[in-house]
């Protein structure tokens, strides 16, 4: 059955239909509402539920039992039990940017890590995918489902979409990149899609945090950066197991090198003795190394835990959430 969903204190309304979720409901008509892993892992979209009711097949793992007794729901997992009023925050894109589905080649594949590839992809000629810097694309599978994976590159370097694949040895998707993927095979692709990504209007200095695989769209940020030469303090932070997971670190100390007000940290949580460098969980530096993080546009990008951590932590150190700004990338199911 249809039903209507009014947004507070916007007051815009949507419908949804039977077989869709309010998140897929709302970006299908236009209403951008914050999200990241579309699984219900992330929590990103979540919001209030301040009339009617929800359901969800199995209940959201970014969904506590807290956050059920204060009436909060999981907007990418939930479907309407009845027609809804929600509290959730709205987001401005800045400019209409077109959801595509396109076919896709392999253009290049580079090993950059024992476990993460670089994939280059080349649309066809006649097409070009806007995008923001830090947003992610879909990769779509013959059986209908979707792996998302982060863009690398800035907007301004659209000749080709350059992803980071971690290898997931269950997965349904990574094991074919390591496998049996070869250049010049055909992909489909939509997109792009994600809440997380450069906000341009703001003036505030910048601290960027990325943990794993989670460097890539952190790159895309860097690079459109670098492009609008811009000079306010960037404070890259980039954690790691071991100094090899720091697959991109000779490109992340040459941005510091170059420009002086880029400042790159590297932090590793299993470091060996060869290791001069930060050692712990890369928040934890984050924390130790800002007094007041109030001042500062916060972009964190990595695991689950990583983001819960820093959200929570990040907090007691002054940071304003409205300039906190996540993209949690979970890995079960190869996401």
């Amino acid at each position: 059955m249809r039903r209507r969903v009014e947004i507070k204190p916007s007051g815009h309304q949507f419908y949804v239909e039977s077989d869709e979720t309010i998140l897929d409901a709302a970006l299908r008509q236009g209403v951008n509402l914050r999200y990241g892993c579309r699984n219900g892992a992330c929590g990103a979209c979540k919001g209030k539920i301040l009339e009617g009711s929800v359901s969800y097949d199995e209940d959201p793992i970014a969904l506590s039992d807290d956050d059920k007794a204060d009436n909060l729901s999981i907007f990418c997992a939930a479907t309407p039990a009845s027609e809804l009023v929600i509290e959730v925050e709205e987001i401005d894109l800045g400019s209409a940017i077109e959801i595509k589905t396109l076919p896709c080649r392999v253009q290049q594949m580079n090993r950059l890590a024992d476990d993460v590839m670089q994939l280059l992809i080349k649309l066809p000629s006649s097409e070009r995918l806007q995008f923001l810097a830090g947003q992610y694309i879909d990769i779509l599978l013959e059986d209908g489902r979707h792996r998302s994976f982060s863009i690398a590159n800035a907007p301004h370097n659209d000749e080709f979409l350059e992803l980071h694949v971690r290898h997931i040895e269950d997965g349904l998707f990574t094991p074919k990149v390591f496998n049996s993927m070869q250049e010049k095979d055909l992909l489909r692709i939509e997109g792009p899609h994600g809440s997380f990504f450069y906000q341009e209007d703001s003036q505030r200095e910048i601290i960027l945090m990325a943990g794993g695989t989670g460097f890539a769209p952190i790159k895309g940020i860097i690079e459109h950066l670098l492009e609008e030469k811009e000079t306010r303090p960037i404070h890259l932070y980039w954690g790691a197991r071991s100094e090899a997971d720091l697959y991109l670190n000779k490109m992340a100390e040459t941005w510091a090198a170059e420009n002086e007000n880029i400042h790159y940290t590297p932090v590793l949580s299993e470091a060996d003795d060869s290791w001069s460098g930060k050692t712990g969980y890369v928040h934890k530096t984050v924390l130790s190394d800002f007094a007041d993080l109030n001042p500062y546009d916060i972009y964190v990008c990595g695991p689950p835990a990583m983001i819960v951590a820093a959200k929570e932590q990040f907090q007691t150190k002054g940071m304003d959430m409205g300039s906190f700004y996540f993209d949690s990338f979970d890995f079960a199911g190869d996401h």
